[in-house]
């Protein structure tokens, strides 16, 4: 079924390698459960900052942001990359089901696949967690060759909190410092696209999900620190094309959310698409055996395709 929501067409479901300095993640990830078509089946993981993240409060593996780095066994064919920002409420981490999982789904795909582990809360607050999300793309970037993906390619995806630090990610990005001592810092963090699954959005609104601003922002934080991270009031005209999904049903992070931030999306007039299925649990991951929502990565392939980071045919 069709609806049209501010003008725009909206769907409505209604079904019931040397890779540097490497470290552990805050969880192994499994071999492919799908098929050996993963590189190295596991991935390899390594430190955002070999040398130590900024603001870092010790030396423990919390206190050190990682990429586990998923490639496709053949030569990447579509020439895309994906940072992965699994989701948790800034307390913790779903690794596998929201990271680990969906990189090996995208390897059989042809797309590389970047799992981010951000620090988090109430350890850390902002602006450590969004500094680490643009590192993860800055790194992917300035190694695109030799990770063969396309620096022009380069999106992000995040579920949850995941979503609303992808979401303040694509709000919040610079060209790179071209003087930085650390080519890396020389990029630009801005993804070229987004994808944000059943994302928290806003820090305002009476739909906010309070655990994860108060992980994120402290609990004593101001208005003023929950507006500038309220992603709805922060988009921009040169935000990158953006692909959401929500759930009529979700009682943790309500579709609320998604619509506010599609509507900032449209008013600022950058490409969006949304979809809300009527019936799904939050957290559902990929759940691809489901007839309803489990279509959300089919819908995602062919907007991929669509705003040409995937060929005609990939599927």
């Amino acid at each position: 079924m069709r609806k049209i929501v501010f003008g725009f067409a909206v769907t409505v479901l209604v079904c019931g390698m040397g890779f540097g300095q490497v470290t552990a993640p805050a969880a192994a990830p499994l071999p492919s459960t799908v098929s050996a078509v993963s590189q190295g089946g596991a991935g390899k993981t390594m430190l955002l900052w070999p040398e130590g993240a900024p603001g870092a409060l010790g030396d423990e593996d919390v206190d050190k942001p990682t990429l586990t780095v998923f490639l496709p066994v053949a030569p990447n064919p579509t020439k895309t990359g994906v940072v992965v920002a699994p989701g948790g409420s800034y307390t913790h981490l779903a690794m596998e089901k929201e990271g680990f999982a969906f990189a090996r789904w995208l390897n059989e795909r042809g797309v590389a696949a970047f799992v981010l582990q951000y620090r988090l809360g109430p350890r850390y607050h902002n602006p450590v967690e969004l500094g680490d999300a643009q590192r993860a793309v800055r790194l992917v970037r300035a190694r695109a060759a030799e990770f063969g993906v396309n620096p022009a390619k380069i999106g992000a995806l995040g579920f949850s909190a995941g979503g609303h630090l992808v979401s303040t990610l694509e709000t919040h990005f610079d060209a790179g410092d071209a003087h930085a001592t650390d080519p890396i810092d020389r990029v630009s963090c801005r993804p070229d696209f987004a994808v944000l699954a059943y994302p928290v959005i806003s820090m305002t609104a009476d739909y906010s999900h309070g655990g994860s601003r108060d992980n994120l922002l402290g609990e004593n934080a101001s208005m003023d620190e929950w507006k500038a991270m309220s992603s709805e009031f922060n988009v921009r005209a040169d935000t990158p094309p953006t692909f959401i999904f929500s759930s009529s049903t979700d009682d943790t992070v309500p579709p609320q959310n998604s619509v506010a931030f599609y509507s900032a999306l449209l008013a600022a007039k950058v490409p969006a698409e949304l979809h809300i299925f009527e019936k799904a649990p939050h957290g559902v991951g990929m759940d691809l055996a489901d007839p309803s929502v489990g279509e959300w990565t089919a819908l995602m392939l062919h907007w991929m395709r669509g705003n040409g980071f995937l060929p005609a045919g990939a599927e």
